[in-house]
């Protein structure tokens, strides 16, 4: 009788059909989108400046830098492509202007917290980049001992590289709780997509901010995706630099490294004057999939990814403008480029050379004292347990 009723119940499923929701065409204006002559503002009198001086060194280094992590995260995407990088694999490929302009804006004191695209900021931090790569292998010599992968990076200021969607805001909050509690000047950056802004605990967070007028710098980087879903599907009010009713916001491009930079500016120069925690918005797009198993073409329009690389690729602009502006001639950019690339190849070689984590690892440096063996959720099944103790990459 039961087996009756449930291959009736799969016949009756097997005739519904399904809904199929149209992929998001091409309804994103470029240039109004990503244009960095336009603020945004909420709850605030005035903005960012619209204008913004380089000088030649400082333009170099910041090329350099975005250059540098599109060469790592590309490298990345050919070890996935290999099946040498297993699991998780997101990438910010398309969005390197948020992380290095808002990197060349901190102070040493300040601390920085964002998701699991976080690779160029693990890069920016000054970490071991062979480390970086191993961790991604898998590899013992990976800076968490290849146990963290992708996701979870961590180094010095730099609190992760987060698995959980949103999860990581509160901390952000807690970490800029011990900046006050101890009298520092220092503040806490935390960056989130547009995927976690609905989260209930970052509108949790942004009551807490405010209430203890706490030293945080909340930065939505809104690629229009979150995973495979438009922000304008998700989202009430996809405007997320005015989520909250009690914060003031900014939303500015994330595509021009300079309006980033003044963008990020005018929120440090908030806080430090004592009007508490803001919300700064930058519009910017990942030309990958939501990670390195999603192809991102299923929800959205293959000429949408041709139109912003085509029209507003960070990474070429800032090209562009340094030698438009005469700041660098195009053999100092190709001696750029060439560097970043023998860099990234040497570091790639080195990590591939390592081995993988040991399984007598596995439960290493969760508890303050071990057994001799662990055993495993198979009932019956246990390894070797050893602490190998705080990660030193000398000792590679």
């Amino acid at each position: 009788m039961a087996l009756t009723m449930i291959s009736n119940l799969f016949k009756k499923l097997a005739a519904i059909t399904p809904t199929v929701i149209p992929k998001r065409l091409l309804t994103l204006n470029i240039d109004q989108a990503f244009d960095n002559k336009v603020y945004r503002l909420h709850l605030l009198e005035h903005g960012p400046p619209t204008t913004s001086e380089l000088e030649k060194e400082r333009g170099l280094k910041l090329f350099q830098e975005m250059d540098l992590v599109r060469r790592v995260e590309n490298a990345l995407a050919g070890l996935y492509r290999e099946k040498k990088i297993r699991g998780f694999c997101h990438l910010v490929v398309g969005q390197e202007a948020v992380c290095v302009g808002v990197h060349s804006v901190m102070r040493p004191q300040d601390t920085i917290i964002t998701s699991y695209r976080c690779h160029g900021w693990a890069v920016l931090k000054c970490m071991d980049r062979v480390g970086i790569i191993a961790e991604l292998l898998g590899h013992r010599s990976g800076v968490a001992r290849g146990k963290g992968g992708s996701m979870h990076i961590y180094g010095p200021q730099f609190f992760g590289g987060n698995g959980i969607v949103g999860a990581h805001v509160p901390l952000g909050v807690g970490i800029s709780m011990k900046h006050k509690y101890t009298n520092s000047d220092a503040i806490s950056v935390v960056l989130y997509g547009d995927g976690a802004a609905n989260q209930g605990q970052v509108f949790e967070s942004f009551n807490m901010a405010k209430l203890f007028k706490l030293p945080v710098l909340f930065i939505v980087e809104n690629n229009y995706y979150g995973l495979g879903t438009a922000s304008d599907r998700s989202s009430a009010n996809p405007e997320y630099y005015r989520a909250s009713s009690f914060l003031p916001g900014v939303r500015c491009s994330g595509m021009d490294i300079l309006t980033v930079i003044e963008t990020t500016k005018f929120g440090f120069q908030h806080i430090l004057d004592g009007k508490g925690p803001i919300i700064l918005e930058m519009m910017t797009y990942r030309y990958f999939g939501h990670s390195m198993s999603d192809p991102g073409t299923s929800y959205r329009d293959r000429n949408e990814i041709s139109q912003v690389r085509e029209k507003k690729d960070c990474l070429q602009h800032m090209k562009h403008l340094l030698m438009d502006s005469k700041l660098a001639t195009e053999e100092e950019i190709k001696a750029i480029e060439g560097k970043n690339k023998e860099l990234t190849t040497r570091d790639t070689e080195m990590a591939l050379k390592g081995t993988e984590t040991p399984v007598e690892e596995l439960t290493a440096d969760c508890y303050k004292f071990y057994p001799d063996k662990m055993r495993l959720p198979k009932m019956l099944t246990w390894v070797p347990h050893k602490n190998f103790g705080k990660y030193d990459s000398a000792k590679r």
